[in-house]
């Protein structure tokens, strides 16, 4: 998982984090081995993380950091599991 500017999910997902914020939470990506990339982002009018699928041409991968799975929110580290076993 990466956040925008990871620490492992499973085995075969990473999660990382942006330098960017979407109701008052940071914005996450993730991507399971050379698949593709998801922006999960916070809509806090529904109180729900919302994912979309998003190409490489939309942002810029290498600006991505490594996310801490304990710095993951629980309820997005819940639709992240829910996700991928899918």
């Amino acid at each position: 998982m990466w956040h925008r500017s990871s620490q492992s999910m499973s085995a075969s997902a990473a999660v990382q984090t942006a330098e960017e914020t979407c109701g008052g939470f940071g914005v996450f990506y993730s991507r399971r081995e050379n698949g593709p990339y998801y922006r999960w982002a916070y809509e806090e009018t529904v109180s729900l993380w919302r994912v979309s699928r998003v190409s490489p041409s939309d942002f810029v991968p290498k600006a991505l950091s490594n996310a801490n799975w304990k710095g993951v929110p629980a309820a997005l580290q819940k639709s992240m599991v829910e996700h991928y076993q899918e």
